[in-house]
């Protein structure tokens, strides 16, 4: 059987968004090997846990919402877009099942900022004014590269062909689409992916510390590799490593949240 992913709506307040985001996530699953499964966001707790209970996997999307900024002890200033509760709800029920059950996780953008921020990380809440466009944008297909550890789980994903080595990093052209960024990063996350220009953290990993990191697939990057699935091997790379991991996970005895 083909492993379920579990996939929340990506906002509770723009339907046209999730109309056009979403099919891209669900595509980028079934294309690697899974059944993406859409978690709504206006169902009650114990019904999302319930259907999440299906799922062998977690993938967090992007979304047009900010992180709630006294999550993580600020106080949000003008440029900070207002918070979505009902996605960062799901979202926290099932960051708890991926980590206390050791469900593999891919975040990408919001998510991997909620991921951040659930793990006792901060994060900037605008880039503005740096030398590079993080905002550039869905229609901008590579805004900027990224300097990738090679040794990380992500260098271990790209090719020298469209990751060439230079000064000890692999540089990985990616898109990008928002104006927040990991600040401090949260309990046991690996900065492994910085952009070289104004040191923006573009990607970290880490499973449950107890364990190692090899023991629990946990990797969040703060690009859209849904976007370009169709052109670039690293995104293609990136979920059919995600979905290997999902379709070997096996229940595990529950652990304490590392949150």
């Amino acid at each position: 059987m083909k492993p379920r992913v579990a996939i929340p709506l990506p906002t509770s307040t723009n339907a046209e968004y999730n109309q056009r985001s979403w099919p891209q996530y669900a595509s980028s699953v079934e294309r690697s090997g899974g059944e993406p499964v859409a978690i709504p966001l206006d169902l009650t707790p114990v019904e999302t846990i319930k259907l999440i209970n299906t799922c062998q996997a977690v993938l967090l999307p992007g979304s047009p919402a900010d992180v709630n900024p006294h999550k993580y002890g600020h106080d949000p200033i003008p440029e900070c877009a207002a918070a979505d509760p009902a996605r960062e709800n799901v979202d926290e029920l099932l960051l708890q099942d991926a980590h206390n059950l050791y469900k593999p996780l891919f975040a990408i953008c919001f998510g991997v900022q909620i991921l951040n921020t659930w793990r006792g990380g901060t994060l900037v809440q605008d880039l503005s004014p740096l030398p590079v466009n993080h905002s550039a944008g869905k229609n901008v297909a590579i805004a900027h590269n990224a300097a990738v550890a090679p040794e990380s789980l992500l260098g271990s994903l790209l090719t020298p062909e469209e990751a060439p080595e230079e000064e000890g990093f692999l540089r990985l052209p990616m898109n990008s689409s928002h104006h927040q960024a990991i600040g401090i990063p949260g309990d046991g996350l690996r900065i492994t992916a910085r952009c070289p220009q104004d040191a923006v953290i573009e990607a970290v990993e880490g499973g449950q510390a107890s364990e190692g990191a090899t023991a629990h697939f946990v990797l969040g990057v703060q690009w859209h590799p849904e976007r370009s699935y169709d052109i670039s091997p690293a995104s293609r790379a990136l979920f059919d490593r995600f979905l290997a991991e999902a379709a070997a996970w096996v229940p595990r005895p529950v652990h304490t949240s590392v949150a």
